[in-house]
């Protein structure tokens, strides 16, 4: 099989566009140094060979399963955990003051890509643990942190989130699991989550849940919610206790089938304790943390598997031969390889483009959250603000484009592609969650153009664009994609002609029209910021490969080049019928009741 990513190219990403390697000049992330980036992400490469390449078809086709009561995983996933926990990668990007190794986020998201290309399911369980071992960290007492952030961060213990609940789905207003005060420091948790992945497996020593719930009396809405701590497994005089959080079922899943997707009961004959998180009718604020983190956790998710899914299929392209070229009329001549053919061609420029778009999209985030953690004031501020206007975005695109490019992987590779002989079918049945973990894709168009797009007077809007205006112009004073430059202004300055238009609607007092076509409004966003996003990638290849001496750096950079513009003129012009439909007038989906 063929290697799932390409480190030069996210080399090229992280060094030569993001310059991540200037963030050792911070004193925040003064104990390192670019060289030791690069170690770090060798490391990545052998766990991926070691515990994750070698068994990612056979967690699918033996997936975990409740056997008297406790969820077994593949075998492999006990192997990487504990890896994991002992070289320090599962909390390595916290401060040292919360335990680890105060590694910038882009690196440590760098560390992830590689080891979720080579097997996305498993990789989750250490995802799950390091977010809920953050969030305890961040707003959970000194004794709570105490009692449970070590034993998560060396892997002997791992972690979930507990949200959804049956009757309630996304519509987190409705949370109705209760949590009764005992008097004594602890609560009385009782309700059902469902879907909650590595809910349960037969490896860690404990399970450490954070359960959203409604304290007695309780505010209704958002507003009531608190945050729990619920372990598998409480101390009682130091005696380990089932704590009755019961696995009534498994999910039987269309993909990830390495991560058991849990219904879990707490406290159904009212033995299940929890641990308060930070105060009361705060436990939302709390868990968007982790929520957020998650969301760029799932758009790394929509893009190492298309990722994986384009070198293979480009691998395949390269051996298969069937046909001849259209100039060819001579059948006694041999078949050619696929790849010489123009479809083939664009199917795997469709799924470069996409790729590689994302993984820049993706890093830039991660760099904005070094950036508000090593700086300080209003840079730092600003930086934050960027961030959360992108995170939505950023789960977003990848996700969808994500299951795009793996589905066109599928059709390189024809009838095979539908075969459990080669390994895109799996693929294409793991990337199809991404679009609804963590929020839908409904949910975050409501989330960019309801609350992010409007907040503070658009600050996030202009600091944004003012981001892109500055890499445009410098983007014009290379010749060969001064064109590109110029197309991506004026695509820009529609995208705020759409903006105005959306906005004067909600001012009207119409919210449901305002915010019925927010999925395009998303759509069309993730499509201007990754042309933004390979317009950079442009500017310094184009730079490069005049200074390259090297013909293999000049054929990468070429590549970039020619990608960048497969992007422009195959993508980019989508916009054209999404800026049409936003600025239409005729409402379709909103009916008067």
């Amino acid at each position: 099989m063929a290697k799932e990513y390409d480190r030069r190219n996210l080399d090229f990403i992280l060094k030569e566009v993001l310059d991540f390697g200037s963030l050792c000049s911070h004193p925040y992330f003064a104990d390192y140094t670019p060289d030791m980036f690069d170690m770090v992400l060798d490391s990545a490469d052998s766990i991926a060979e070691k515990y994750l390449r070698p068994h990612f078809v056979d967690t699918d086709r033996h997936p975990a399963e409740l056997i008297d009561g406790t969820v077994h995983v593949h075998p492999s996933t006990e192997a990487y955990v504990k890896e994991m926990g002992e070289s320090g990668m599962i909390g390595s990007t916290f401060s040292y003051e919360k335990g680890g190794q105060q590694l910038p986020s882009t690196v440590g998201g760098a560390h992830e890509f590689i080891r979720g290309a080579a097997s996305n399911s498993i990789v989750m369980f250490t995802g799950l643990t390091n977010g809920a071992a953050h969030l305890i960290a961040s707003f959970g007492s000194e004794e709570l942190k105490a009692a449970y952030v070590p034993n998560m961060l060396n892997g002997r213990w791992t972690g979930t989130m507990c949200l959804t609940e049956p009757q309630a789905g996304s519509s987190l207003n409705d949370v109705s699991t209760q949590a009764k005060d005992l008097g004594n420091g602890t609560y009385s948790i009782k309700g059902q989550k469902i879907f909650i992945s590595g809910g349960d497996n037969q490896f860690s020593e404990n399970i450490i849940h954070l359960v959203l719930a409604r304290l007695e009396g309780a505010p209704k809405g958002t507003k009531g919610i608190s945050l729990f701590v619920v372990p598998k497994r409480r101390n009682e005089n130091g005696q380990w206790i089932s704590n009755e959080v019961i696995s009534l079922g498994l999910y039987h899943k269309m993909g990830q089938k390495g991560t058991p997707a849990l219904h879990l009961s707490f406290g159904d004959k009212g033995d299940s304790i929890g641990y308060l998180v930070g105060e009361p009718n705060k436990g939302l604020s709390y868990m968007f943390q982790m929520m957020n983190e998650a969301r760029l956790g799932v758009g790394m998710g929509g893009a190492y598997i298309a990722s994986a899914a384009y070198h293979f299929s480009k691998q395949y392209a390269n051996e298969r031969s069937q046909g001849r070229k259209l100039s060819n009329k001579d059948p006694e001549t041999p078949p050619t390889l696929i790849k010489n053919h123009p479809d083939v061609q664009r199917m795997l420029y469709f799924q470069k483009a996409i790729v590689e778009g994302a993984m820049g999209l993706l890093f830039q985030c991660f760099m904005w959250e070094d950036y508000s953690k090593c700086l300080t004031g209003e840079e730092a501020e600003n930086y934050h603000t960027l961030l959360n206007l992108m995170t939505p975005v950023a789960k977003t695109y990848p996700a969808e484009m994500g299951l795009q490019a793996v589905n066109q992987g599928v059709q390189v590779l024809g009838g095979y592609g539908y075969t459990e002989d080669f390994p895109l079918e799996q693929m294409a049945r793991d990337v199809r969650i991404m679009s609804i973990y963590e929020g839908t894709t409904g949910i975050h168009g409501l989330t960019l153009l309801g609350r992010e797009i409007p907040a503070n007077q658009g600050k996030a809007l202009k600091l944004l664009l003012n981001l892109i205006q500055k890499d445009i112009e410098e983007a014009k004073k290379q010749t060969n994609i001064q064109r590109y430059a110029e197309e991506l202004e004026q695509e820009v300055a529609k995208l705020g002609q759409v903006t105005m238009h959306k906005l004067k609607i909600a001012a009207e007092g119409k919210p449901e029209l305002f915010l019925a076509d927010s999925t395009l409004y998303m759509e069309l966003f993730g499509l201007i910021v990754v042309a933004w996003q390979w317009i950079k990638q442009g500017t310094v290849a184009s730079k490069s490969l005049e200074n390259s001496t090297s013909a293999k750096e000049k054929e990468f950079y070429q590549d970039k080049l020619h990608t960048m513009k497969f992007f422009y003129h195959y993508e980019v012009p989508k916009a054209l019928g999404l800026n049409k439909r936003l600025m239409d007038t005729e409402n379709l989906t909103v009916f008067e009741s």
